[in-house]
């Protein structure tokens, strides 16, 4: 599974992308995110707090309940405002 970082997320990982073998426990969105939160890596703690991040699966604006298969593009970004 390839994940994309942008704005400030990208900044406090300290990477714009990586890949990952997606964990058998984790099907969805949020879980994958809770996933994330855990990992002992630079800026992890950010995917635990609630509102803070937005995702899109395969370019389309994806929630916590959005189902995962291997091999899908998931992007990171912090929420937007339209003008």
């Amino acid at each position: 599974m390839r994940l994309l970082y942008f704005a400030w997320l990208r900044e406090r990982l300290g990477r714009a992308e990586e890949e990952i073998a997606l964990p058998s426990s984790v099907r969805t969105v949020g879980e994958l995110m809770a996933w994330l939160g855990k990992r002992e890596v630079p800026g992890g703690a950010l995917f635990g707090e609630s509102g803070v991040i937005r995702a899109a699966v395969n370019q389309e604006l994806a929630g916590p309940e959005t189902r995962l298969s291997e091999g899908d593009e998931v992007a990171f970004f912090p929420p937007m405002t339209g003008g």
